[in-house]
Formats: structure tokens, C-alpha cells, sequence
């Protein structure tokens, strides 16, 4: 690749192919650690519960900082905080897969989740930067398209090189990886152009949003959908801290988060939206093995092969997705999307058991589907409709509302499966009952997204009413 000077334009390609990168890397250190958790329970001696911190550690680090950086980059700039947090995540990738100990493999991954939540927050935000208005669409459908590659092929990678390499590699095979992408970054991505008086940064608000946030996500973690008194204790924490926090933004000179940004009809809504439509994603993630494996009997080949099917799914209709809101319009495609996902779950609802696997794979790609056109439709909106300066906080919070969304659907969605196929050992109930619960479950994600589409009307409303959707 040509080197590029600072009088040179940005060759386009160049910077969409280290955005992607950026965006594939997170994804893929998220899902391909969770296939090595029996071996790692063996190989430290630790129970179940311990190595589960080498997932929770990740996605701890990315819910509780997110915002934080994005707010960070749009202060000291967006192309060196993502520079920063590429070789953050792939000198933490190194240390995970030399890691000696449980506890060096679990700091390991915490370090890790902080430079994917650097890249997470950053890539979409740095597409403003990069791509024409008009081709955003486009570039948003690219990113989708790798964040959901990402997701389906972590699962089958650390499968083959736990068994074929060991445990190390999974975590070894990110560091080159990272290499690439920062020095593609570094190479393609445009300077930052930092204004002459930077405001400060609020590190008192950060610690107490990072606390809140910890506490919810581990209440939800650790719950997962039997709240004793500590889960109670830790979600009233949660509230308090969020509560304080947002009278704190009122009263600081630089706050994290503007207020005017959560009062704007187009990113409370966006944000409202994608922590939904999250929600009932996870319920694909929570029912589906069940479902396949103990409602329809297949073997565990072939629902492995049909719990990869929606990923695959996702991943090509991203590009798809992408062109089609550029020509037809953000607000358009994501109402067409949350119809398309509101129907694919009443018919996962209601759709009968007799029909096998096809009857769920169906409704599953229309699901996907309408949720890879919402991403896209969703982050063109909102990056389209604020202020340049805003970007990396208000990217890091779409971010943070879809892994909140993904946490609570993990537990609320669980919980209310195994409502519905009856209570008790879920891994122990009989056929009728698995079908049952996937029943009440698709049901009450009907409901979520019903709510998901007043909430696009009522922001469409607003828009109209103000003449205004953003903060520009």
C-alpha cells in the first residue's frame, strides 16, 4: 500500500478495509474464547464458575468503559485513541496466550476488552470522518457485515485450534491480526484535527458510570433471572449510580455525556431501539440450543451447523442492507427492519413444532435479517445526525445500548424460557415443554419489538414536529 502523506486524500478503500478490521477483531475475541472454557476449567484445575471470568472480564471492561473512551477520543482525538487501542488489544492477546495463571488470563482479557471497546466505539464513529455522506449507509452494512462474521466464525475457529494447536492459539492468533489492522490504521486512516483548547475530562463522572454499569451487568451475569439479595442489592446500586450520574452531567463544566444529547429525539430514540431489539437478539442465542438440541432432537452436529445459520445470515445482509439505506433512507429501512423482525418472531411464536427444523430456521432469517438492517439503518441515522465533535461519545453509547440490550436479553429472556417451558432444570424438561417455552418466549420478543416500532413512530413524530432529528 502507497504511503500517504498528509497533503494526499485518504484512499477510501485503505480506510474502510482498518475500520472493518477494527470492527472484526472485537467480535472475534467476544465469541471465540467461549468454546475453550472446558479445557481451561481443566488446565487451571478451576471450577466452571472461575473461567467463566475469562468471558465475563471481556464484555465487563467493554460495557464499563465504552463510553468513557468515546467521550476520550473526542477530546484527544479519534484516530490516535483507536491507534492505541489496537495495540492495547493485541499486546493484551499475547499476554492471555502466554498467560501462566487463571488470574494473568482473566487480567489478560479485561486489558483486552479495553481495547476492543477503543475499537468498537471508534470504528463507527470514524466513519463520519472517512466516507462521503451519501456512501454511509454502505460503510455502516460493511461494518455490520464484519462485527457478524466475527460472531460466526469465532466459535469454529477456537474449536479447531483448541483441538488441533491448544488454548494458547486462540488467543496468540489475535496478535498478528492486530498488527495488521494498526498498521493499516496508521497508514490509511486521516490525522485527527484537534482544536486549539481542549476540554477536560471528567473522571469522576467516568468512575461513577463505570461502577453502575459494572454493578448492573453483573447482577444480570450472576442472576441470570433468579434475583436473590445480592443481584437486588447490586441492580438498586446500579440505579442510584446512574441516577447520580446524570444529575453529576448537569453540573460539570465538561460533562461525559451531554444532556441535550440523551433530550434528542434522535439519539434517545436510536439508543431506546437498539437496547430492545438486543434484547430479543439474545433470545435467538438463549433458545435456540435448547430448542434444536432438546425440542427437535437433532444431533449436536447439526445444531451447532443451524445455531451458526443466523451469523451467516446477518453477515450477508449486511452489504445488502447497506446499499438499500443509502438509496432508499435510514428511517424507512428501520421501520421495513423492525416489521421484518416483528414477524419473524411471531412466527417463531406461533409457528407449529411438526415443522421441524425448518419451521425455525425460517422465521430465524427473517429475524436476521430485519436485525442486520437495523444496525445499519440505526447507526446511519444517528452518525449522520450529529455534530462531528460528538461522535466517538455518542458512538460508544449506541454501542454500550446493544451489549446492555445483549446482557439483560441474556438473563430476562432466559429466565422468562424457562417460565414458559414450566420452571425447574431446564436441560431436564421434555419436549412439549422446551417448544413451550420457545412459544412464551418469541411471544414476549413480539411484545419488545411491538414497543420497539412505537418508539421509531414516536421519534418520526418528533422529527417532523421540531423540524429537527439530531443536534445540528
Amino acid at each position: 500500500m502507497p504511503r500517504i502523506t498528509s497533503t494526499q486524500p485518504v484512499p477510501l478503500p485503505w480506510s474502510l478495509a482498518s475500520l472493518s478490521l477494527s470492527m472484526l477483531l472485537p467480535s472475534l475475541g467476544t465469541s471465540i474464547a467461549n468454546v475453550a472454557l472446558p479445557v481451561l476449567a481443566r488446565t487451571f484445575a478451576a471450577s466452571f464458575q472461575d473461567v467463566q471470568w475469562i468471558v465475563l472480564a471481556y464484555l465487563l471492561a467493554i460495557t464499563t468503559l465504552i463510553v468513557s473512551v468515546g467521550r476520550l477520543a473526542d477530546i484527544i482525538g479519534r484516530r490516535r485513541l483507536l491507534l492505541v487501542g489496537i495495540a492495547l488489544f493485541s499486546a493484551a492477546s499475547v499476554l492471555g496466550g502466554l498467560a501462566p495463571t487463571l488470574d494473568v488470563l482473566i487480567a489478560a482479557r479485561a486489558a483486552q476488552g479495553l481495547g476492543a471497546a477503543i475499537m468498537m466505539a471508534l470504528s463507527v464513529a470514524l466513519v463520519g470522518e472517512t466516507v462521503p455522506k451519501a456512501r454511509t449507509g454502505s460503510a455502516m452494512g460493511l461494518l455490520a457485515t464484519m462485527s457478524a462474521a466475527g460472531t460466526a466464525l469465532g466459535p469454529a475457529l477456537g474449536g479447531i485450534m483448541v483441538a488441533e494447536l491448544g488454548w494458547r492459539a486462540i488467543f496468540l492468533v489475535l496478535a498478528p491480526l492486530g498488527g495488521l489492522t494498526l498498521a493499516l490504521a496508521r497508514r490509511a486512516l486521516p490525522r485527527d484535527h484537534i482544536p486549539t483548547e481542549r476540554p477536560g475530562f471528567d473522571v469522576p463522572g467516568t468512575l461513577l458510570l463505570g461502577a453502575s454499569l459494572a454493578s448492573y451487568a453483573l447482577a444480570m451475569t450472576n442472576g441470570q433471572g433468579d434475583f436473590g439479595p445480592l443481584n437486588l442489592a447490586l441492580l438498586l446500586a446500579s440505579a442510584v449510580g446512574c441516577g447520580l450520574f446524570l444529575r453529576s452531567q448537569t453540573k460539570v463544566a465538561s460533562p461525559l455525556i451531554r444532556p441535550a444529547i440523551l433530550g434528542s429525539p434522535l439519539v434517545g430514540s436510536s439508543l431506546g431501539m437498539s437496547a430492545v431489539v438486543a434484547t430479543v437478539m439474545m433470545a435467538t442465542l438463549v433458545v435456540g440450543p435448547f430448542h434444536l438440541a432438546h425440542g427437535l432432537g437433532l444431533p449436536t452436529a447439526m445444531a451447532g451447523l443451524a445455531l451458526a445459520f443466523g451469523p451467516v445470515v446477518a453477515a450477508l445482509a449486511g452489504l445488502p442492507a447497506g446499499r438499500a439505506v443509502d438509496r432508499l433512507g435510514s428511517r424507512r429501512m428501520m421501520v421495513g427492519a423492525l416489521a421484518a423482525m416483528t414477524m419473524g418472531c411471531l412466527a417463531l411464536a406461533v409457528i407449529p413444532e411438526m415443522w421441524g427444523i425448518g419451521g425455525y430456521l425460517a422465521p430465524l432469517a427473517l429475524v436476521t435479517t430485519g436485525y442486520a438492517l437495523f444496525q445499519v439503518a440505526n447507526n446511519t441515522a444517528i452518525m449522520t445526525g450529529i455534530h462531528a465533535d460528538q461522535r466517538g461519545a455518542v458512538s460508544a453509547m449506541l454501542s454500550l445500548s446493544r451489549n446492555l440490550g445483549l446482557i439483560t436479553g441474556a438473563s430476562v429472556m432466559g429466565a422468562i424460557f424457562a417460565f414458559g417451558a414450566g420452571g425447574g432444570d431446564i436441560t431436564l424438561a421434555a419436549p412439549a415443554a422446551i417448544a413451550a417455552g420457545t412459544r412464551t418466549t418469541f411471544a414476549a420478543a413480539t411484545l419488545l419489538l411491538t414497543l420497539a416500532l412505537g418508539i421509531a413512530a414516536r421519534a418520526h413524530l418528533l422529527r417532523h414536529r421540531t423540524g429537527r432529528g439530531g443536534l445540528s
